[in-house]
């Protein structure tokens, strides 16, 4: 396992593993039911992380030595960690930037009005 497959294979799945947490999350919200983020994630993060790491390994023969597996493990904390921040860090800069438009437009519009 190099650091450079281990870095690669996380990106990818962090973001296959955000976005479908993201859509099990409306899937909840649309039937109505009550869900937690943090336990979809994770399950999503053991699933996408753990489950694909291992086919990494057999597709590329990878061996499977204490190392390797330690490192699924780590992957799967990783993915996790990497698919919670990942998607409210980014839906949290949008809303900023859109409030921050939103200030600097009324704010134009009262200097204006003061003129």
């Amino acid at each position: 396992m190099t650091i450079t497959l281990f870095i690669t294979f996380m990106t990818a799945a962090a973001a296959v593993s955000g976005l479908l947490t993201e859509a099990i999350k409306k899937a909840y919200q649309n039937a109505g039911r009550k869900y937690s983020a943090n336990v979809i994630a994770l399950i999503n993060a053991a699933v996408i992380g753990g489950l694909g790491m291992a086919a990494v390994y057999m597709l590329l023969g990878i061996p499977w030595t204490v190392n390797n597996i330690i490192c699924l493990v780590i992957m799967i904390v990783a993915v996790w960690i990497g698919s919670m921040i990942g998607y409210d860090k980014i839906i949290q800069l949008l809303k900023q930037i859109q409030e921050t438009e939103a200030k600097a437009e009324r704010g134009a519009e009262n200097g204006n009005e003061n003129q």
